[in-house]
């Protein structure tokens, strides 16, 4: 069931003007029934000012008549033919500037220690992209010596729900983990000699 826009402020007014009862005005506004409660006190929402639900479009009055005259029914919003807006479908998110150069940290941890994700997962967990992820594995990263890798859920990139969903369908799909190799440790200098003490 929709929900009224501003639930409390429609709640105040439909107690002010109607003569419903707290459970029919809870169950329209989706609150519980003691704030409802609350609200006819004046405990709650004091000085709140309501909002009209028959102006708004929510509620007609015939609709406010019908449940007053029994207390059994249940108020329901009205039809209306205004576009009602689509939830935003996942994808690229914005990323802060400030966590934009923590990205190569988080993609450098999960190909640490998740090998099993496909570049594809990765680059929407992280919000990045494929060549930034391959420059990464093959070390070419412009930042690789000031690599850090840290998880993307530390980081705040994605949450930890997401991850283990992107684990567990790496691991479902059978993905063969890649093998990165370690970094080439730099010879030591043995020409030195040891300190002598004077």
């Amino acid at each position: 069931m929709a929900k009224p826009l501003m639930p409390q402020a429609t709640a105040v007014w439909l107690v002010e003007n109607t003569g419903l009862t707290f459970q029919q005005i809870a169950d329209f506004c989706n609150l519980h029934e003691l704030e409802i409660q609350a609200i006819a006190d004046e405990e709650v929402a004091v000085g709140m000012q309501g909002i009209d639900p028959i102006i708004n479009g929510q509620l007609t009055r015939e609709e406010i008549e019908r449940c007053e005259a029994d207390s059994a029914n249940r108020l329901e919003m009205a039809k209306t033919d205004i576009p009602q807006p689509v939830a935003r479908p996942k994808g690229p998110r914005y990323t802060p500037l400030s966590r934009r150069q923590e990205k190569p940290d988080a993609i450098a941890w999960i190909l640490r220690h998740h090998p099993e994700l496909s570049d594809a997962q990765i680059g929407r967990l992280v919000g990045t992209t494929k060549p930034t992820i391959n420059a990464i594995r093959d070390r070419t990263h412009r930042n690789m010596p000031n690599l850090r890798p840290r998880s993307p859920v530390e980081l705040g990139l994605c949450s930890h729900d997401d991850l283990a969903q992107a684990i567990e369908k790496g691991l479902k799909a059978g993905r063969q983990p890649r093998v990165i190799e370690p970094l080439p440790e730099e010879p030591m200098d043995n020409s030195l000699e040891p300190f002598a003490e004077t």
